[in-house]
């Protein structure tokens, strides 16, 4: 079915300014214009690196497909607008979260029994990502937990105390982003810009939105990776300093 508007144009409409809207009003109260800008674009090159495999492996099985005339350029299997969203969408959550504030007082100096309480969390999303891996329906959502389940060990392992002590701004630094991206998702699928298939999804769908819990999950998960990397990168920092 042919699609109301390309890829790229999807963006122009409901990325570009909102992350420029941001770039121009942000107060910088989580740490200095340079050290933000700098973890953002750190983390925007990872999840460029890190996604695009992940990615392409799953276009060409199917999971998601693009409408008719919504794709200009691609690059391998994905589409470019695929990979300005990978570094697009950590500055939109990385600018939001500015506007917070941390304690970065406590010590970097964490015992390795705390740590693998971090990595151990981590590793069963990661199991639970490989044990939906054993039916087709589960292969969006598995493949995703598993994907996300080394990121998370990083983090994790290295400061989920920090975190969770910072737990007010981790939660709102994520859950703002995450909503609105929820929000243009499922307009991007009423328009049938992007497409997912029933095979390889589960048929859960977000309470009151009606978006598949695949993407609901995504979403969720790239910005909780781009806020706790940006508030541990601050912690680290202003430590050293």
């Amino acid at each position: 079915m042919t699609a109301l508007l390309t890829y790229l144009q999807f963006h122009a409409l409901f990325v570009v300014p909102v992350v420029v809207g941001l770039v121009l009003t942000t107060p910088y109260r989580l740490a200095s214009r340079r050290t933000v800008l700098t973890a953002t674009a750190l983390l925007a090159g990872l999840a460029l690196v890190y996604t695009t495999p992940w990615d392409n492996y799953l276009i060409g099985r199917g999971v998601w497909w693009y409408g008719e005339g919504t794709v200009l350029v691609r690059g391998f299997r994905a589409p470019l607008g695929e990979y300005l969203f990978f570094l697009l969408q950590p500055f939109l959550v990385g600018l939001w979260l500015a506007r917070f504030r941390v304690d970065t007082t406590p010590s970097l100096r964490t015992p390795v029994r705390v740590r693998a309480v971090g990595f151990l969390a981590a590793a069963l999303v990661g199991i639970s990502g490989i044990a939906l891996l054993d039916r087709s329906s589960g292969l969006y959502l598995g493949s995703l937990l598993a994907w996300s389940a080394p990121i998370l060990a990083i983090q994790w392992a290295f400061g989920w105390q920090f975190l969770r002590r910072e737990w007010r701004t981790v939660a709102v630094g994520t859950l703002v982003p995450t909503v609105y991206l929820w929000l243009i998702d499922s307009v991007a699928l009423a328009l049938n810009i992007w497409s997912l298939s029933d095979r390889y999804t589960t048929g859960l769908e977000l309470p009151g939105l009606g978006l598949p819990i695949e993407e609901a999950v995504f979403f969720l998960l790239t910005s909780l990776f781009v806020v706790q990397g940006i508030v541990l990168y601050v912690w680290v920092v202003d430590r050293w300093s």
